[in-house]
């Protein structure tokens, strides 16, 4: 089969298509005949090394396909099913393995493509929203990055749960795409301060109730002066770089914060990982929450891709198509 795997960390460049043995999944795994493999930062962290992992690496965390084998003990999943994979490994192939109680159902109601798009993010945006910090009716969040995939998945069920929502993104063209996902303020990073934007915009009611910041070193500083006291700050990623450690001081003073470094692995165990993506289909499968592919890529053009998300010009979800 076809697969990109890299033989050493670097830029993009290192990607190599390559012919890769057929993988046989063992006991307890199946087999995914891969229909569309989703792109996140974290496929660029591995890449340039910022995540160490064992090399050669075909590279992917994500997808949704058609499952084409099934190892011994393996109880629910059978052949031909439609599924989709948030957290396995190898994904830019045509098939990969994955854990079958890491492997949820997808609903007739919703296309493989689609399923690919929410699979990690919109069950990251799923736990940021309903269990990391439990956002309310009538609270205020700030999202970073809201045009991207998570961040407009975050703001479209912030929305539904009824909160105020903030948004940075670095463009009028993206600000557009937050501002139609549901952004109540909607502030351009590259003209305006976001701080002082976001200040401005709160006048005298005081701070907001969470952050959630997957952008990073960037945008932390002035992101944990935004928080009323005892508010949280969520950071989930780090776009433009890694948070360098800081005075812990600085919450105590800052009126009590908190700030969590949360992963989707630790919002995914049995059977929580399964009721989380049952919900999140019958969203979609309902209309209620809409997902954006901004761009797809053949497999052979996976570079390109990378490029394009460390670039800051996607929007939506990038798809990465065997």
């Amino acid at each position: 089969m076809r697969a990109i795997q890299i033989e050493e960390t670097g830029g993009p460049d290192v990607m190599e298509l390559v012919e890769a043995p057929m993988p046989e999944p063992g006991p307890g795994q199946v087999r995914i005949e891969v229909a569309a493999a989703g792109l996140n930062f974290i496929d660029t962290y591995f890449r340039s090394g910022v995540y160490p992992a064992k090399l050669p690496l075909v590279l992917g965390r994500e997808c949704a396909g058609t499952v084409s084998g099934v190892g011994e003990g393996v109880a629910g999943l059978r052949v031909g099913d439609r599924v989709c994979a948030p957290m396995v490994g190898a994904t830019y192939a045509e098939h990969c393995l994955g854990d079958a109680d890491a492997v949820y159902p997808v609903p007739d109601g919703v296309e493989l493509e689609i399923a690919a798009a929410a699979a990690l993010q919109g069950l990251t945006a799923h736990y940021l929203v309903t269990d990391t910090f439990e956002l309310g009716a009538g609270q205020r969040c700030l999202i970073h990055a809201g045009a991207g995939g998570v961040g407009g998945l975050l703001i479209q069920l912030a929305k539904r749960i009824g909160a105020e929502v903030f948004t940075t993104v670095g463009s009028d063209e993206k600000a557009e795409v937050a501002r139609r996902a549901g952004a109540d303020h909607v502030i351009n990073y590259r003209e305006v301060d976001f701080v002082a934007a976001v200040r401005a915009e709160l006048g005298d009611r005081g701070g907001l109730d969470v952050v959630y910041d997957g952008v990073g070193k960037d945008t932390f500083d002035g992101g944990l002066g935004l928080l009323r006291p005892r508010g949280m700050f969520v950071l989930f990623g780090g776009s433009s770089g890694q948070v360098p450690p800081f005075d812990l001081q600085r919450l105590n003073a800052g009126g009590s914060l908190y700030v969590t470094r949360p992963s989707l692995v630790h919002y995914l165990t049995p059977p929580e990982g399964r009721q989380r993506s049952d919900e999140l289909f019958r969203w979609i499968a309902d209309g209620e929450l809409e997902i954006s592919i901004g761009a797809r890529y053949p497999l052979e053009e996976a570079a390109a891709a990378h490029r394009a998300l460390e670039g800051r010009s996607t929007t939506g979800k990038v798809l990465i198509l065997p």
